[in-house]
């Protein structure tokens, strides 16, 4: 019996050491101006119709942010940036969007694992050229329809092509997709980082 007391408070101890040793999220704006942003839930122009967030920022965990930096200049050298959509998203947040549209196909359960967003792991994003011009990736941000789904082939030549690059450029750099969404992109080791509900730091931003 001791020596599972023991060995419960040494795996406890151990559990909080690790929180504790969590790293703050990583601004990317501080990291890089080579990026686009359209972080659309700072503004009413999203599927909620409400303004989530007090600021318009990007926030990641340091290796995911490493990662994004390293995909964003092979990006540049074909010509094309990143624009990110949505990055650390608070757990609180997740729950007035499930709440909106309690759909897992689109919106992650907040009352489960959650979304990989609110662990600072996954990012939104599309691509613009490097002067900031649209790049036509088949359906806006956020579009619940087979037109977002990244299966769907039934598009132009050019836009499959559009998706293709985004998407290989990310898997090269350690991000998987998910099927329904082609802005979508979780960083590998995306369940190792803790669900997050700390607010967005919008002092001075």
């Amino acid at each position: 019996m001791k020596i599972l007391i023991i060995v419960f408070i040494s795996l406890f101890l151990l559990n909080v050491t690790s929180e504790k040793e969590q790293p703050p999220l990583v601004n990317m704006a501080e990291r890089s101006t080579e990026f686009a942003y359209e972080i659309r839930y700072a503004t009413d122009a999203n599927f909620i119709g409400e303004i989530l967030y007090d600021c318009s920022i990007c926030m990641l965990q340091p290796e995911v942010a490493e990662a994004v930096l390293q995909a964003n200049q092979y990006f540049c050298e074909l010509g094309y940036k990143i624009k990110f959509y949505d990055c650390y998203r608070p757990l609180d947040v997740q729950k007035k969007m499930w709440a909106k549209v309690p759909r897992p196909t689109y919106v992650a359960n907040p009352y489960g694992k959650g979304s990989i967003h609110n662990r600072g792991a996954a990012v939104d994003i599309t691509l613009v050229t490097l002067e900031g011009c649209f790049v036509d990736m088949g359906s806006d941000y956020d579009f619940f329809g087979i037109e977002s789904h990244i299966d769907n082939y039934n598009f132009s030549e050019a836009i499959l092509n559009n998706r293709k690059i985004l998407r290989e450029g990310m898997q090269k750099h350690g991000f998987q997709t998910v099927r329904t969404e082609w802005w979508h992109y979780s960083f590998k080791r995306n369940w190792s980082f803790p669900v997050m509900n700390d607010p967005l730091p919008c002092e001075g931003s």
